[in-house]
């Protein structure tokens, strides 16, 4: 397996958006800023990767705003949970009204739920409903890489916030601890981020994690 974290930051939305591959094919899961297509496809072409899928982890303003202009340099395939997929066109639904912008996304051409599987290359990503940030997150987990990328259900140092419309701080905790905590200890957690993320295990003391495990 191949990634790559893109800094996909404006004044207004930083985090990271990771460019997954395995040759010859890709998948860009989330992007902040709409001037960061640019930067997104040309990790891509460098990599010498093709983009088959754009993955939203939710259908917030900062993750699905390059959506657009990856979608329609690529042909790729955009993906959200189908919770979320009424976000993706609604300027008040995915919050970036707030910032005084109308940013809206294609219609996803995969709807996902818990336990689907997304193929890129030789790797099978399992589809884990973590909702609790929003009703329709995802997180994306390889057991032959022991990898997990959890959008916004996990920041560098703590749980995702859930003060927004359709948050719920006790459904977050307990899609940790169901569906995250139950992964090997040794799984690599690559969380939505304003820097670059370490290497962290999901066993990590970051806080938010032992209450989490708690709730089980």
């Amino acid at each position: 397996m191949e990634h790559d974290t893109q800094d996909a930051g404006s004044d207004r939305f930083r985090h990271n958006c990771y460019l997954l591959g395995c040759a010859p094919n890709a998948a860009r899961r989330d992007s902040r800023s709409r001037r960061n297509g640019t930067a997104i496809l040309a990790a891509a072409r460098e990599a010498g990767l093709q983009v088959k899928y754009v993955i939203n982890t939710h259908g917030h303003a900062d993750h699905i705003a390059a959506n657009r202009a990856v979608l329609e340099a690529t042909g790729a395939r955009l993906v959200a949970h189908k919770l979320e997929a009424p976000l993706l066109g609604d300027p008040k639904g995915n919050l970036s009204f707030l910032v005084g912008l109308q940013i809206t996304s294609p219609s996803p051409d995969l709807l996902v739920q818990q336990g689907d599987t997304l193929d890129i290359g030789v790797l099978h990503w399992q589809v884990l409903h973590t909702p609790g940030h929003t009703p329709g997150g995802i997180s994306l987990y390889c057991a032959s890489e022991r990898v997990l990328f959890t959008g916004d259900a996990l920041f560098r140092e703590g749980i995702g916030r859930t003060d927004s419309p359709g948050g719920d701080y006790d459904l977050l905790r307990k899609s940790i601890a169901d569906r995250l905590f139950t992964l090997p200890d040794e799984t690599v957690v690559y969380p939505a981020t304003a820097r670059r993320p370490a290497l962290a295990t999901k066993s990590s003391t970051t806080p938010g994690f032992a209450d989490a495990r708690d709730s089980r």
